[in-house]
């Protein structure tokens, strides 16, 4: 099979390898037929996030359909269209039964193999998918690849981060911003006004993004010190009611902490790979501040937004702007990763 495989800092290659097996009863084998990039990705393509194993198969995104399974394997079938979110679950676990499916005891991250330990990715035209039965999602053919590849990571976490910092009975008052405009923050700036939020205002300083923020409802900035300006005058100097930061770098914490207001909810979904926060535990106490982080548990939000999708239709055209065929894959880093060509998101296709 030919796989996306990591070789060192901003250098991927496609590789032939040996296709994948079951390798436990609980598995399943599934033939590849879209697979994203992800901005998370990007840590260990760019160094931010050390420790991966050179050859690892990267990516943690991916449609398809199941080739193989094993013995154990019940509800997912020969033939089933399936999306799968970044980790592997369980379903039973102390975690998995509170819904916090990606602190499964038994999880494993797609894409991520350290010290020859992990689980290889799905930037491949087979991947192997453990604990199949809880982790996989039937995807209705009423569902497109591109929504089922959005469900398993980026449309769940811009879903997951705006729970983390919204109160319901306040959206429509309560003023919003959303600190980086990639994939996940566009995805979070449209579920804000799909529940009504009236008041969302987007920073990012790249201008394309911004656009779309601008088409998806948001107030826009592309400069920190004009937003931090703009949202005080629009709150009476008091500062943001809630702060959804998706970048994952300092600058970006440090700034998700100068618009907030005193009381205000901060949700941090950008993954930060520096030791340190870029404002002190004092500087929290002296805002009163709520902070929120984590990895999203994709399976859980996975059942309950395909049902919302099938209500009630979301545009997410505008979502994938470049397709690349696996073979392009190392055009596809690049345009990705540096955002070129407008990229908001990169998706490769297979057969």
């Amino acid at each position: 099979m030919r796989a996306v495989c990591f070789r060192s800092i901003q250098r991927v290659e496609v590789d032939e390898l040996p296709d994948v097996s079951i390798q436990d009863p609980g598995d399943a084998l599934v033939a590849v037929e879209m697979a994203g990039l992800c901005g998370s990705d990007l840590h260990p393509f760019f160094g931010r996030e050390t420790g991966l194993d050179v050859g690892t198969v990267m990516g943690h995104e991916f449609v398809g359909r199941v080739i193989a399974v094993g013995g154990n394997v019940q509800q997912i079938r020969l033939g089933d269209r399936v999306c799968s979110p970044f980790t592997t679950n369980c379903g039973h676990c102390f975690y998995c039964q509170r819904g916090l499916t990606s602190r499964c005891t038994s999880g494993q991250l797609f894409g991520w193999v350290q010290d020859s330990v992990g689980l290889h990715g799905g930037q491949a035209e087979l991947v192997r998918v453990p604990l199949a039965d809880a982790t996989l999602m039937n995807l209705p053919e009423t569902i497109s690849a591109e929504a089922g590849l959005l469900l398993g990571d980026n449309l769940s976490t811009a879903v997951f981060g705006v729970s983390m910092a919204v109160e319901t009975d306040r959206i429509v008052d309560d003023v919003h911003v959303v600190v980086g405009c990639g994939t996940v923050g566009l995805l979070a700036i449209a579920w804000l006004n799909r529940l009504g939020a009236k008041q969302v205002h987007a920073v990012d300083p790249n201008l394309p993004r911004l656009s779309l923020a601008a088409r998806l409802g948001a107030t826009v900035h592309a400069d920190e010190r004009d937003a931090i300006e703009a949202i005080m005058r629009a709150t009476g100097r008091r500062g943001a009611d809630a702060v959804l930061e998706f970048v994952g770098l300092p600058d970006a914490q440090r700034l998700a902490y100068e618009l907030i207001r005193p009381g205000g909810r901060m949700s941090v979904i950008g993954c930060h790979c520096t030791p340190g926060f870029s404002f002190s535990p004092a500087d929290a106490y002296n805002k009163n501040l709520t902070y929120r982080t984590g990895r999203c548990p994709a399976r859980h939000y996975m059942s309950m937004l395909a049902e919302n999708l099938n209500r009630q239709a979301m545009d997410l055209d505008w979502c994938i702007t470049h397709r690349f065929g696996l073979e392009d894959a190392e055009s596809a880093y690049d345009v990705f990763a540096h955002q070129q060509d407008g990229c908001v998101k990169a998706v490769l296709t297979f057969g």
